[in-house]
């Protein structure tokens, strides 16, 4: 087996290799739910705005390459049943129980026809649901990630990416946190350890 040149960086020459780009990229929207993008939603944003841009623009640019693209939601039992932990950890997750008030669980920007919309119970989108299965069949080999957020739930499903044998590449744009620091810190381990940290520009490049 050929090990990867390790690429120098600010981490050393022992992180920060590439994965790169497979053949066949897939746009994955984690949680862009109004939770996070409403102003006086339970996870609200500081300013979503210009993630929520970047996605649209690399939603537009998969769709018109003929790329998936595939979105993540959180939904839980009326009664919280199949949260387990987390909901006890995280209590404000109660927003995305059936039939709880606000409509959080919403998402921001409307999927097309035939795109398929992931429910999950936890942080990472590939735990307990049908999102590798979902990718595998269409011949996915690198999953292009936006979302919310960045330290958790895209955190964990990009790490979960790379352990299911996909190319993890984060679009720091199109990605955003309750601080900057929190976005920046995370962004920085994930391109050390677990994923391709890229700008918009590089990623509208490979998918058009």
């Amino acid at each position: 087996m050929i090990e990867p040149e390790p690429v120098p960086g600010p981490h050393g020459p022992s992180f920060s290799g590439r994965v790169g780009w497979g053949a066949r990229p897939a746009v994955v929207v984690i949680d862009l739910v109004r939770a996070y993008t409403e102003p006086d939603g339970p996870f609200g944003l500081p300013s979503p705005g210009p993630a929520v841009a970047a996605t649209e623009a690399l939603i537009g640019a998969a769709r018109s390459s003929g790329h998936p693209v595939v979105w993540t939601v959180v939904r839980y039992a009326p009664d919280l049943a199949d949260g387990g932990l987390f909901v006890r950890k995280v209590p404000a997750l109660a927003a995305f129980a059936g039939g709880a008030p606000g409509g959080w669980g919403e998402l921001t920007l409307p999927p097309a026809p035939g795109e398929p919309v992931v429910v999950k119970q936890y942080a990472s989108a590939f735990f307990g649901t049908s999102l590798a299965p979902t990718l595998h069949a269409a011949g996915v080999d690198t999953v292009v990630f936006a979302g919310v957020s960045t330290s958790g739930c895209v955190r964990a499903t990009a790490m979960d990416a790379l352990n299911s044998g996909f190319r993890p590449q984060v679009v720091r744009d199109a990605c955003a946190d309750r601080t900057p620091e929190v976005h920046d810190s995370n962004l920085a381990d994930l391109d050390a350890k677990y994923a391709d940290v890229v700008d918009l520009a590089e990623a509208l490049a490979h998918l058009r």
